[in-house]
Order: structure tokens, then sequence, then C-alpha cells
């Protein structure tokens, strides 16, 4: 019996729960009418039922009343100004279980300038859920958004239209059959009635079949003549054909009409003109479907000539007079090969590059004439060497077509999921795919009988290129996402702005509606709901605002938890949800298009385990309402004097629109969107307290140290700053003296993730899974803080890939590392856009050379991971088309450019694949220029990174240094002329010598080796601040000099930064004669901001004493003569592997000077060197090139070292010079040149030649004929013995290899040359009159960057 009541109740259960709201028993019909000066108030246990349209005052629900909206067949417009739900009020619209179906508008009105009261809480034009209050509104479910399937073309009408061609092998009429009423093809036949008459008597009788009133097009395909009877021409005459009598051999021939109407048929003949000539015809005719759309049917028949381009030739060379490549004389040297009349030329130099490009004066060319290039026009008096090929027409061959197009103002879209609950009618948007969120599209849904289940048809074409597809790798397809709903919240507006402060910044009315809630609800769930014309551009009055409602799920007591879903909002005045002192909400489905103001918006810093459930945002405005919504121009206007001499910085203190703002990072982001906003698309901010009502809910720092929810399968793309920010905080404190920045305004913070947010605990990486970032102007990503780990994201077409920044001078959270694994960088992809509004947006670029947007500018240096401090570790990585062009510095990996901040060499890469990138594109450490500047800024001069496996390098374990950084480099280390590298060995750390009293100084550093190779830093800090800190990475277990440009500071602080136990270096600072010194050494916990003595440095008169060092005494040694204080700085504590200071906290020498008072300016070089300088020696030895049998790619590094010397030993002098190319020695035997050539397509060295000395004076134009000879594209590697002959005709060879002209010749000289029509960055000289030295790795094959 108990089993029987148990299945009764489960059966009777869901039909109980799923009564209808409006159905329930017990409900009033109410029906107010339309008075705008009624007030209603329900309450009191009444329950009541709008079954009408209506127009009152305001609705107050409370006090056990309830509204419940009928759910009929009749649309209903409820017009107020406000709804109130407060205590035990409820307002139900549909249930969960229940969708509300019908058609219903709530339109809020009012105008901000009306005399009405305003509530102290809500505001106006408000819906409120007060404490105790119930609201439930579910719609109808619909398909929220999903992604085009099919990439959209501009003004394309993207249908399914019919096309059939065909040429030779399908011979004689070809007839199709096309149903007027759908515009379908009903039946397609051939008939060759050149072969057989049955074959014309078939044609007679499938057209006399073919139903009255059906379309018939026909074309003639090759020849249908021969055996076209009369039977078949009666026919065809008798539905209305003039021409099908004059039909002849190889005729062209096409009609169309619709059976039993002749005067509807269109007809073209022509007549075949032989093998070299082009005949066609073609008809058109329109027709309107039952459906109302209009559709043409086109037939075509036509005889073409196609062209194909010769082979090259190369008659002729650039000796002589020039270069001549005649038509007449080509046709003699090579009979048979060309055509009588071209219809194009072109010609290029022999290694590839247009006649165009190389910069000669051309004198000649025609396609009926030829080419020549004269010496007597050129600059440099001798032309290219140029090779000429000419355009074609072939034989002509039959080509028919018949072909349905709809010519209707509609596209059909393709979708990757099914547009469950779209019906005609609605709105949606489909986002842009280019860099501007402007090329978002809205288009209306219209009735399309045919469309398949994953097709919708909108109502005319699109402006702009929507992606619907991977594009190299990265899912780039454009969101589609629903505006209509059944279900619909509005804010009745105003033409035009009016009495308002924001009329300043916006033409509209911006005094839209809300919907705000108050804590102590008793539930609120909003679904299926379209919200237009929200918000308000006052602080507090959003679409959706839950307002310090603090926990909203279970946690607070709500079951089922509190939710937002499948919601539009659109043309909102003032973001779109906004989370404020609320946890546990969950937001599904929801689309936020076009507003002001940060979209998805969290407030205080105290919102947390809120989740954001795939949700889009797109075209996303500044709004005024706080400093990081406002862009450049409200920024100043508001806030420009708002405190006394406060002048506003938009771009630091504003500028921060972004379409997720996540002010706390224990919230979970999951399958979201951010498609346009003006500045990010995600950006999480930190406050350090938190702000507003807010206040005191966390103590200081707790928000940066809170671990990260998740965040996992985001996308961001057409947004200006970034795709994602994770940076920054507010400033948590008013204007004041101290700052007089606004309250709110952005600050400087630092993101340190650890276990209960406590930094004393564990470190808890925040993880970034599955980002993907494209078509973003300045970065895909910028990630500043402590464990941020990213894997398996793809950045595509941004400016900058990804930025990884620590903490500032060192990370605060010492010890932990960012990293990128698994990922995919794409430069310049396949998606190439339209041309933007400024020119400077569009140019040429990418691996395939065509005209594409471009992020910036047109010089601008796209670099796929961009190096700022570290540590970092980037692993599993594929970058894909980055190709510089000349003049246009694109790289795989860069470096933060204008940087002031110090470059760890713990920077570590692995297993990085390259696939369409030229090995000179792998890196770039930069040069002065545009967006470079000068470089002269200390970050610029101290980059480095670590090659772990050689997978960038070749080198595995090497380190890549600037390359005129001489703290890092040693003898042996290779130069890379096309990154602005050095691929160098060694044990590499940095220090921080902190400087007082006073800070404004400039730094020299000379290492002993290389005493006339100093490095220049002008210190990290601005030159007004009360201290300085200068930040070099320096070569461990080497002895270096300190220097300044004015008199030494009385306090200076070195902190020992990356050293391992035992590791160290001696230093000698310059200070004035007379001074005298105390020296400490101690440690500094940056933790706990504790620091502890822990020894004494004694002064010592031997200078080898100082070697004589533990923990707790050191020495130091005065040299006064020289005015260097010498010290050994060492390591004596462990260090964690990501570590900058030991695991005791960081070691640091203090140094406090009495100088003399008008001491001059501490510079001891002159005095220092050479008495201090040391020959250089490698401590670690180069490792080897991985062999070119094991490179995964087409390109590698040929690494060649000239040398050209004296040597000496006693009296007796001998010179020696040789070449060597991947480790295999050619020693010089001769005195005068040495060339040794090779081929630059794969390395491989060709021959060698020497030209005596008495040669190159006597008779020069032997060297110049051997060179004339050589292959385009050859390397040529140049090595001088015995004493040079230093002028003489012989020298412009070095000026045609790419010699430069002002280099003064001496005894010594190595030479690495190009023999072809451009310059590669690798060429070099050196001279000197003992010892001339070249070690440098070359790109093979030879890479020719396109000039911009």
């Amino acid at each position: 019996m108990k089993t029987g009541v148990v299945f009764l109740t489960a059966l009777l259960f869901p039909s109980i729960q799923a009564v209808c709201p409006d159905k329930e028993v017990g409900l009033q019909p109410w029906m107010p009418g339309h008075r705008e000066d009624h007030r209603i108030t329900i309450g009191y246990g009444r329950r009541v039922v709008l079954t009408a349209s209506a127009t009152v005052h305001s609705i107050e629900i409370l006090n056990g009343g309830k509204l419940v909206i009928a759910d009929g067949s009749q649309p209903i417009l409820l017009r107020t100004k406000h709804i109130l739900i407060g205590n035990k009020g409820e307002l139900h619209i549909g249930s969960s279980d229940c969708p509300y179906k019908g058609n219903l508008t709530i339109s809020l009105f009012g105008r901000l300038d009306d005399d009405d009261e305003e509530h102290g809480y809500f505001g106006r034009k408000f819906i409120g859920v007060g404490t105790g209050g119930t609201l439930e509104i579910h719609g109808q479910p619909k398909l929220s958004w999903t992604f085009l399937n099919k990439t959209l073309l501009p003004g394309e009408i993207a249908q399914d239209n019919y096309l059939l061609k065909r040429s030779w092998g399908r011979r004689g009429i070809i007839v199709h059959v096309i149903n007027p009423h759908t515009a379908q093809v009903l039946h397609a036949h051939r008939f060759d009635t050149y072969k057989s008459p049955n074959e014309s008597r078939s044609l007679a009788k499938y057209v006399g079949e073919v139903e009255v009133g059906l379309i018939l097009a026909m074309v003639v395909n090759d020849e249908a003549s021969n055996n076209l009877e009369d039977s078949a021409k009666r026919m065809l005459s008798r539905l209305g054909s003039q021409h099908i009598y004059d039909l002849g051999f190889r005729h062209t021939w096409t009609f169309i009409v619709k059976k039993g109407d002749p005067s509807s048929a269109v007809e073209h003949h022509s007549l075949y003109q032989g093998m070299k000539a082009s005949p066609e015809s073609h008809s058109s005719a329109v027709f309107r479907s039952a459906s109302g759309e209009h559709f043409s049917v086109n037939a075509s028949s036509c005889w073409l000539q196609e062209a194909e381009w010769s082979d090259w030739f190369n008659r002729d060379d650039e000796r002589g007079s020039g270069d001549w490549e005649k038509l007449d004389i080509l046709h003699r040297t090579f009979p048979g090969r060309l055509c009588n009349n071209p219809l194009d030329i072109q010609a290029e130099t022999l290694d590839g590059v247009p006649a165009n490009q190389t910069g000669d004066v051309i004198h000649r060319n025609d396609k009926n004439y030829g080419f020549v290039c004269l010496n007597k026009d050129q600059p440099h008096r001798v032309c290219h060497n140029y090779k000429v090929r000419f355009l074609c027409g072939k034989l002509v061959h039959p080509q028919a077509s018949i072909s349905v197009k709809m010519l209707t103002n509609s596209t059909i879209l393709e979708l990757a999921d099914q547009p469950t609950g779209w019906m005609p009618g609605d709105r949606i948007v489909v986002a842009s795919t280019d860099y501007s969120m402007h090329q978002t599209e809205e288009f209306t849904l219209i009735p399309c009988p045919t469309c398949k289940s994953h097709q919708v048809k909108v109502k005319g074409t699109a402006w702009f290129l929507h992606m619907g597809e991977e594009v190299d790798g990265v899912d780039m397809r454009a969101e589609v996402g629903l505006l209509t709903r059944n279900i619909l919240v509005r804010g009745e507006t105003e033409s035009g702005c009016y009495s308002h402060n924001a009329c300043k910044f916006f033409k509209f009315d911006t005094f839209g509606g809300h919907l705000k809630v108050e804590r102590g609800f008793r539930a609120v769930h909003i679904a299926g709901v379209e919200l237009q014309h929200m918000g308000q551009q006052t602080m507090g009055h959003y679409p959706i605002h839950f307002h310090m409602n603090g926990d909203v799920d279970e946690r607070g007591g709500y079951n089922p938890p509190t939710s937002v879903s499948h919601v539009s909002i659109h043309h909102s005045f003032s973001r779109c949800v906004t989370i404020h002192g609320s946890n546990g909400l969950l937001v599904k489905d929801v689309v936020g298009y076009d507003t002001l103001g940060h979209c998805f918006f969290m407030e205080d810093g105290a919102e947390e385990r809120n989740t954001f459930l795939h949700c889009l945002g797109l075209m996303v405005r500044a709004g005024t309402l706080l400093p990081s919504d406002r862009d450049s121009k409200m920024c100043r206007d508001i806030t420009d004097g708002a405190y006394p001499g406060y002048v506003a910085n938009p771009r630091q203190d504003c500028s921060a629109t972004s379409t997720f703002w996540i002010a706390n990072p224990n919230n979970n982001i999951i399958n979201c969107a951010a498609a346009g906003s003006e500045e990010t698309g995600f950006w999480f901010i930190f406050h350090h307290v938190p702000t507003g009502p807010s206040e005191g809910l966390y103590s200081p720092g707790y928000s940066e140290h809170t671990p990260m929810g998740q965040f996992s399968n985001n996308r961001a793309h057409s947004n200006y700053r970034a795709g994602i920010i994770l940076d920054n905080g507010v400033k948590t404190t008013q204007a004041n003296n101290n700052d007089k920045r606004p309250f709110l305004s952005l600050v400087g913070a630092r993101y340190g993730p650890h276990q209960d947010s406590d930094p004393s605990k564990p470190r808890v990486p925040a993880l970034i899974h599955h980002f993907v970032a494209y078509k973003n102007q300045d970065h895909g990503a910028w990630l500043r803080g402590g464990d941020v780990w990213l894997d398996d994201c793809q950045f595509a077409d941004n400016g900058v890939g990804l930025t990884l920044a620590s903490g500032g001078t060192f990370p605060d959270d010492d010890g932990s590392r960012q990293q990128v694994k698994n990922s995919l960088f794409v430069g310049e992809s396949g998606n190439h856009g339209m041309p933007p509004p400024e020119s400077r947006m569009w140019g040429l670029g990418g691996s395939d050379l065509s005209e594409r947007t471009l992020p910036r500018g047109i010089d601008f240096p796209i670099r796929g991971i961009q190096i700022y401090d570290g540590p970092i570790n980037v692993q599993n990585c594929t970058f894909r088309k980055y190709a510089a062009l000349d003049g246009r510095h694109t790289s795989a990996f860069g470096f933060r450019f204008n940087n002031s901040w110090q470059s760890c060499p713990n920077n570590n890469i692995s297993d990085i694949t390259f696939d369409h990138v030229p090995i000179t594109s792998r890196v770039f450490f930069g040069e002065p220029g545009p967006w470079f500047s000068n470089m002269q800024m200390d970050g610029d001069k101290t980059t480095i990174f670590h090659d772990v496996d050689g997978s960038v390098s070749e080198y595995p374990g090497a380190f890549l240094v600037k390359e005129d950084n001489w703290l890092l480099r040693h003898p042996d280390c290779i130069d890379v002329p096309d990154w602005k590298a050095a691929i160098c060995s060694g044990h590499y750390a940095q220090i921080y010598v902190q400087t007082r009293n006073p800070a404004n100084l400039t730094m020299l550093m000379v290492r002993d080796e290389y005493p006339d190779q100093p490095l220049t830093l002008e210190g990290a800090l601005g030159k007004k601040r009360h201290y300085q800190q200068f930040q070099p990475v320096v070569s461990l277990s080497k002895g270096y000099t300190i220097h300044w440009d004015w008199t030494a500071p009385a306090d200076v602080t070195v902190w020992l930064i990356n050293f391992n136990k035992d590791n160290w270096i001696d230093v000698g600072l310059c200070y004035p004669q007379g001074t005298s010194f105390t020296v400490i050494s101690d440690i500094h916990n940056r933790l706990t901001r504790q620091t502890r003595k822990t020894g004494i440095f004694m002064k010592t008169n031997a200078k080898e004493k100082i070697n004589h060092m533990h923990q707790a005494r050191g020495y130091y040694y005065w040299e006064e003569d020289t005015g260097l204080l010498f010290l050994k700085v060492k390591a004596h504590n462990e260090r964690e592997p990501f570590a900058y200071c030991s695991i005791r906290g960081c070691e640091r020498v203090k140094i406090s000077a009495h100088i003399p008072e008008g001491s001059p300016p501490s510079d001891c070089r002159a005095r220092a060197y050479p008495r201090h300088a040391q020959l250089p020696v490698v401590d670690v030895p180069m490792p080897r090139k991985i062999p070119n049998t094991r490179l995964n790619s087409a390109d590698h590094f040929l690494e060649v070292k000239l040398e050209s010397y004296t040597s000496r030993f006693f009296h007796l002098k001998e010179d020696y010079a040789f070449t060597e190319v991947n480790g295999r020695k050619l020693y010089q035997t001769e005195d005068g040149l040495q060339l040794t050539v090779i081929d630059g397509r794969d390395g491989e060295v060709v021959e060698r030649q020497v030209f005596r000395s008495s040669v190159l004076q006597g008779v020069p134009a032997q060297l110049d004929r051997y060179v004339q000879g050589l292959t385009e594209g050859c390397i040529i590697l140049v090595t001088s013995k015995g004493r040079l002959v230093q002028r003489g005709a012989w020298t412009k060879v070095l000026e045609k290899l790419g010699a430069k002209t002002t280099v003064k010749l001496r005894d010594k000289l190595v030479f690495v040359g190009f023999k072809g029509s451009f310059q590669p960055d690798w060429v070099s000289l050196e001279v000197n009159s003992k010892w001339a030295k070249i070690h440098q790795v070359l790109p093979v094959p030879v890479v020719y960057k396109t000039k911009l």
C-alpha cells in the first residue's frame, strides 16, 4: 500500500508544480485602465492577475500582495513609473516550470527633470525588490547566443544559390527546368545534338513534356548544331526562340523562357570566331517566387581565352651599358618559347625582387618592346641583373553555365547551434571579427521555410566581414546574440538629450529604467527577459543591480539559488549586470550589447563566488560614472581641477572601460565572450581594501592574495587595449594633498594568490585555461603578478599577443613565476579584415604579403610574447605567421620597449615550434627608431632570456642577450644581427644598486674585461624620487667598477638578486678622495619587512684580502689614488628555483660614505683602467649548435667566424687569417684577400678564391669580374692577410656587396657580404690595425624582407 501511495504522489507532483502562476486559484482579474496619475498599492493579502494593457503612475506590492501577469494570446503593455516589491510582496511573470508564452512589455516612463519625489533607496523609473520581496520572471526559453559556422562576406547574400558550369566533355544543349514558386531546379539534362539525331528528338520530347508555367533555361556548350533537327527547332521556336534556326557550328546560344508565355523569352546568340577569339552569349531573367522573393535565372554560353606566364628569360646581364631584355631579340634567342603578342610583362632580379622594388631607374618596361635598364641612369652606376617573363594567351575553350540567384535583400546565416526559439521579427547581433568593435551589426530575422535546422534568414546583407571558421588554428567565429525576448522591460526615453550633465558627452537621452534588488529579498529569479534602454548615468541605477545582498545562494538560505539567465540587455545607458556586495549569484546565458560603462560589473572588491557562465558582451562604450568608465575626454572634463592642482592623466587614471570588470579574483568566468569594448574585454582589478558600503569586509591586501576562481574557455576580441588585463587596483582614499587623484582612479597593484589569501601560506597558481584572444589592437593579454599560469590558449592578430609582467622592481611574491604552456600564437592570420576608414590601419602584412587591417599603425612591431621582467617560463608553444618587413619589426618574441625595469636571466623558454616564421623573425631585441625610441632606458639595455633547449636559437642552453651589453658578453658569443642580439653562455644574476643622497645620478657600470664598453643606466625610478634603483644583469665571478655622472651618492645598497649560494662578483665603486666608509651586510625579509644585520666589512690595506670573507665579516679595500672602494659581494644562503632572494631573505651590502663637500664627479675610469683591466675569459663553454638534420624547420642558422690578426712572439711577427663555416676552418695561405662563397639557399660552401695584394693594386678589375660572375643570392665571406691595399678601384666591390662607403680600411679586414638586389641586416665589415673579427650566424636560406 505504501508503494502505491509513493507512486501516486510521484505522478501527481509534477502536475502540481507545473501550475502556471496566472492559473493559480484565488487570483482576482485586474484591469486598472490608463491613468498616468493612478498610484496602485497591492497589499494586505490581495492577489491579482493583470489581464489587459494598463498605464498607471506606480505600483507598490507589499504586505502579502501579489501581482501576476496573465499569459494569453493578446500582448500586454504595462506602463508605469516604477514597480516597488516590498516586504512579503510578489511579482510573478511565468515560472521555471511554466515559462511565460505571451508577449509582455513593461515600459518605465518618466523624465529626469520630473518633479516626482525620488524613492530614498531605489530612486526613480525602476523595478525595485525590497527586503522580503519576491520577483519571478520566466520568459520563453530561447538560445541566447551561438557562433557563425560559415564566414559571412560583406554584401553577400549567403543563399544556397544554384550554379552549374561545364566545359570540354559536356557537349550539346544543356536544359534546366526550374520551379517558379520555389526557385528550385527540378530537372537538368544534356542533349548531345552534335552527335546524334536521336538526341535532337529526345530534346523535343523532353521540352514538350515540361509542364506549362515552369521555367526552362538552355545553353549550348561547345557544339550543338550538327544534328539538331527541325522537330527540336520547331519546339523551341514555339516556346519563343527567335534564333534557334540561326544556330551554326560552335555558335554560342542562351535561352530562358517560362513555358506557355513566349513573351517572357530572353535569348542571345553569337557566331563562332575561331580558336583565338572569345564570342559569348548571356541571358538573364527575373522571376518572383510564391513567398514574394525575387530570383534571377542566368544562362551563359561562351568561348574563353585563358592566359599563362612563360618561362623566365635572362639573355643579358648588367655588364656593358645595362640589362637589355628586348622582345624581338628574345624571340630570336629562344625560338618557339614566346608568344608574338604578349598580354603583360614581369621583370625581377635573379633572386626574386620585383623591378619596382629594387630602387633602379627602369628605362623601358613594355609588353610589346621588352625590358631595358641602363647603367648610366643609376645613382650607383650599375643595374641589377634582371630576368623577364611574358603573359601569353592560350587557345579558347568552351564554357557554359546556368545559375539561379536569389535577389531579395536577405542573407542566410549558418549557425553553430540550433537557434531554439528564434522567430521571424526577432533581432540579433553579429559580433565584429576585426579590430574595430564598430563592425558589429544588427539584423532582423525573416521567415525562411527552406532553412535547415542550423540556419536563419535575416533581412539585408552585411556591411562587414564576419568570420565563421577557424583561422590558422584559432577559433575566430563571430558570436551571434539574440536580443529579442517575449518579455520586454524597457525605459521610455526622449528623442534627444536634455537638461542633464551627460548631454556634454551624449546626444541621446540616458535616463533609462533600472532594476535593483535590496538586501534581504525573499526570492529573485530573472530568466528569458529583454531589457532595453535601461540604466542611468547616475550611481546605483543599472539594468540589473544586486546591491549589498551578501550570500544569495544556498549559503544565504536561497534555494533555488538566485540567478539571472537567458537575458538580453541592449542599448543600455549604464552597465549590464552589476553585482555589488553580493556573493554566489549565477549569471548565465546573458547577452549585453551596446552599453555605457563596464558591462558585467563587480563594484567594491568584496564580491566573491559569483559565476558568469556563457555570457556575451559586445560594443561596450565609455560612461561617466567612475574614472575607470571614462574615456579621455570624460576623464579630463569631469576630473580636471576636482581637487586643487589635479590634472588628469587619462591613460593612467581612467580609460579602462571593460566588458567584464572583476574586482575580486574569487569569481568564476566560464565559456564567456568579450566581443568588443573601447578598452578591455576582461579586467581583473584589485581593491586593497573594500570600498563603498563594503568597507571593512576584509583586511587590507586580502583581494591581492585571493586565489582565482575558475577562468576557462573564455574569449576576447575586437577590444582596443587588451583582451584581458590582470593588473592595477583602484584608489581607495579620497583625493588629498599627498595624492590628488580622485577616489577609485586606477592605481598600481600586485597580485600574488596564496592559500586562504594569506601570503605566508603556500602559493596557489591562478589558472587561465583555453583563453582565446584575437584582433585586440594593443594586447591579447597583459598579466601582472605572481603565479599566473596559462595553458592551451590561443592568441592571434593582436598588437602584442601576451605580456607577462612580475610585481615591479622584483616580484612582491618572491619565488612565484608566470608561465604559458601548450599555447598557440599567430602573428598575422588569414583573417585579413576590411579596409578601415583610417588608412594607417591598413597595409601590407602577413607571411603572404597581403593587404590587411593592422593593429596599431603600419610600422607597429607586432610581437607574440613580450618579455617584460620575469621570471617567466614559456614551454611547448607554437608561433605561426610572424614575418618582419623592412620597416616593421614583427617577431615571435620581443621585449617591452621604452622599459625602465629589470630583465630576469631566469626567463626560460623551451620546446618552441615555429610555423611560417622566418628565422630572422623569431626574436627582436629592438633598435632605435619608431616605437622603440632611442633604446636608452635601462630595461631596453639589459634584456635577456634563457633558450633552454635551443628551440629558438639552435644552441641548447644558451642565453640571448642584447648585442651591445658587454656586462654579459664574452669572446665566444655569437652575434645575431637580425635579432640585434648575441648568443652567449654563462652564469648570470642581477644586482640592484639603490642610491640615496642624491638619487638623481646616472650610473656607469664597467666590466673589467671590457673597460671600453661601459653600460650607462639612468635608473628605474623618476629622477625626483628620494631614492634611485639601478638593475643591471651581471656575469657572475667577474669584476666590475661603478661610476657616476656627478658626485657619488652617500648611501648605496647593493641587493643580490638571483644569486645562488656562494655566487659572487667583485665591485669597485668610485668615490672622491678623502671619503670615509661604513659598510655592513644584512638580510631583508620583504614579506615581514624586517631587516636583520648579518655582518660588518672591515677596512684592509691588501686588496686580495677582500676574498677572505664570511657572512659575519667581510673586507673592503679603499684605493684612494684611483678613487675605488673594492669589495666582494657574495651570497651565503640557498635560494629557491624561481626566487629572487635567498630562503632567509634578500642579502644586501650597505655602504654609507662620508664625502667631502664640493667633491668633483665620481668617474674613475681614466684612473681605474688599464690598471684593473682583465683579459676576457669564457667561464662557461658555448653549447654546440643543433645539427641541421635534427631541426624541424626549413630554415636554419649558418655559423661563420672570420678573423684576421697579427701574432707576435718576441720580435717575430706573423699574420694569420681564416674563415670558419659551421666549425670548418678555411685558412688563408697567401697575402691579399680570400673570398669564400656560400650558396645563400642551402649554406653550402661553393668555392674559395684568393686575390693577392699585387692583383688588388695592379689588376683590380679581376676581382670585380669574379664577383660579377657569381650567382645572385650568394653569401661572400672576405678576410685579409698581410698588408692590405687600402685604396683603389677594388674597394668598390665591397660597396657592391653591402659595405658602407664611410668605413676607412685598415690592415686587418673581415667582411660578410651579399650579392643580391637587397642588403640583409647581417652584412658586416670590421677593420682594425691588429685584429679584426666577426663571429655571427646567418639565416639560410637568405631572407628577403619586403619594404613597407
